[in-house]
């Protein structure tokens, strides 16, 4: 399958050049994912139909919420339910791959790969439209000291050959290109959950490799700060 490289930020080449040669990383650089992103699937999710992704969505109401708001860890007697994602407002291309990830076991999950699997590639595509037109969940966290996670958005670490999350992800958690997804807005708990299992290697679905190096250099305290700064952003 032919990944493009127009997916990747072009500032980033260098970056991701010299991760991909450092000698303790080399081994764990894998595609990740079996989606190709040819011209004929591209348009496909370009012209994603938003009404039918709509009815579609009904099914998905129970846990991602009836605007695709996700929640946080909750506790309900005495239990704790996971976090799940919030999909509103998130980069359709990026939400397109992630379903059929789920469907070609590229990424497993208890409840989504199932679901996955019963979607046709245009199913998946017009979900990924609905979601991405609705408003992003706003979670404001007043008082924070955001002054750590902004350092790791707007700078990185050199020292770590860390790139800046912006550079792949916008200055505002936008997301950008074509499987880079939208940050702003996501739950926190979730957030912090994908990082460190990405960082774990517990998910390898991301293409060439690239969040599973990141993720492996930044402290859990780094990934709680991200987690929770990017969740406020609109």
């Amino acid at each position: 399958m032919v990944h493009l490289l127009g997916a990747i930020d072009m500032r980033w080449i260098p970056i991701l050049l010299t991760l991909l040669s450092t000698p303790a990383l080399v081994n764990a650089v894998e595609s990740g994912s079996t989606v190709a992103w040819t011209y004929e699937t591209l348009q496909q999710v370009r012209k994603g139909n938003a009404e039918n992704g709509n009815k579609l969505a009904g099914s998905c109401a129970g846990c991602h919420g009836v605007r695709g708001e996700g929640t946080n860890v909750e506790i309900r007697d005495d239990e704790s339910l996971p976090a799940i994602p919030a999909i509103a407002g998130q980069n359709p291309y990026y939400m397109y791959k992630q379903l059929r990830d789920y469907a070609n076991d590229d990424r497993s999950h208890d409840s989504m790969s199932g679901i996955a699997k019963g979607l046709s590639e245009q199913d998946a595509a017009d979900l990924a439209a609905w979601f991405s037109s609705l408003a992003l969940p706003i979670q404001k966290d007043e008082g924070k000291d955001f002054s750590a996670a902004q350092k790791m958005i707007s700078t990185g670490d050199g020292k770590r050959i860390l790139p800046p999350c912006s550079v792949c992800h916008g200055a505002n958690g936008q997301g950008d290109k074509i499987d880079i997804p939208s940050l702003a807005g996501q739950r926190a708990d979730y957030f912090e959950k994908t990082l460190l299992a990405y960082r774990d290697g517990q998910r390898h679905n991301d293409i060439y490799s690239r969040m599973r190096l990141i993720a492996k250099q930044l402290s859990v305290d780094e990934i709680k700060a991200l987690s929770i700064y990017y969740q406020q952003l609109k």
